[in-house]
């Protein structure tokens, strides 16, 4: 006796399967689609309303040697003056430039545990010139640990009356040599988003801070590098600080800008998976 095949006598139905589930699928696509053009992209397009003109630019910083540097994740709105007094205010000091004399006082404070605040940082780029202002603020006796920021002015990014500050903010942790070049240098701790909070925070305690803001910056990164070969990891968020003007204290709480619902589920999630990082 001839068999007959399962899907021969039941061409009909397979058909039928088919069809519902190319059906299904084309209709799962619209629905995707529906969502990314009518409610996600235009709520991330809303969290660069904060402030447009940034999207295009620069997010990372480059080393002389053109290298991916520390990524920008820090801002401030104000003239210089008053960016240097917010940071004067809050207890930071201005790095020295990079001299013979101070690269002897850097040497000395790291191997004979000698206090030196004002020690100088190297040189990272944004838009192809050194940062405009650098500021550090030390943790123990030396110069081997110290929270810094290094801050590039742009006239063209704000939407104030007043410049815009781009910077990078980061920890370092420890002097050794350079994971890529061999050469003497700063590592920096990988938690940068805790060194962008913390600086802010020192701004805010002191009332010079009237309103906060974030645009999207480098993205979520995992195992992101610096110039050095220091790991770093962000939620990729860049904060922005509009300041006192005049430095004039702040008698009422800043305002802070809300983030479109997708970025605020991302943090979410990110602060989950931040803890299963080493």
């Amino acid at each position: 006796m001839q068999k007959t095949s399962y899907f021969a006598t039941n061409k009909p139905q397979n058909r039928q399967n088919l069809l519902k589930y190319t059906f299904g699928g084309l209709l799962a696509s619209v629905a995707t689609y529906g969502l990314l053009a009518y409610v996600v992209l235009p709520a991330l397009w809303r969290h660069y309303e904060h402030n447009p003109k940034m999207e295009h630019s620069p997010k990372i910083t480059q080393t002389a040697e053109g290298i991916p540097g520390d990524p920008v994740n820090v801002g401030f709105v104000g003239t210089r003056d008053e960016v240097v007094q917010a940071l004067l205010t809050a207890g930071w000091y201005p790095s020295d430039p990079i001299t013979l004399r101070s690269s002897v006082g850097i040497a000395r404070s790291v191997l004979l545990k000698h206090p030196y605040p004002k020690a100088p940082v190297s040189n990272l780029y944004l838009w192809g010139r050194k940062q405009d202002l650098a500021f550090e603020l030390p943790v123990g006796n030396s110069a081997t640990q110290r929270h810094h920021v290094r801050l590039w002015q742009s006239n063209d990014l704000s939407n104030d009356s007043r410049p815009l500050w781009l910077g990078s903010s980061t920890f370092d942790k420890s002097v050794e040599l350079s994971h890529r070049t061999g050469q003497i240098t700063h590592h920096i701790d990988a938690n940068i988003d805790e060194e962008r909070d913390n600086l802010i925070k020192s701004i805010a305690q002191v009332n010079q801070i009237v309103s906060l803001y974030q645009v999207t910056g480098v993205g979520i990164t995992w195992q992101g590098s610096n110039g050095g070969g220091d790991r770093y990891y962000t939620d990729g968020e860049l904060t922005i600080g509009v300041l006192a003007k005049n430095n004039t204290p702040q008698t009422e709480p800043y305002t802070q800008a809300s983030n479109p619902e997708p970025v605020k589920i991302k943090n979410q999630v990110w602060l989950w998976l931040r803890n299963l990082l080493p």
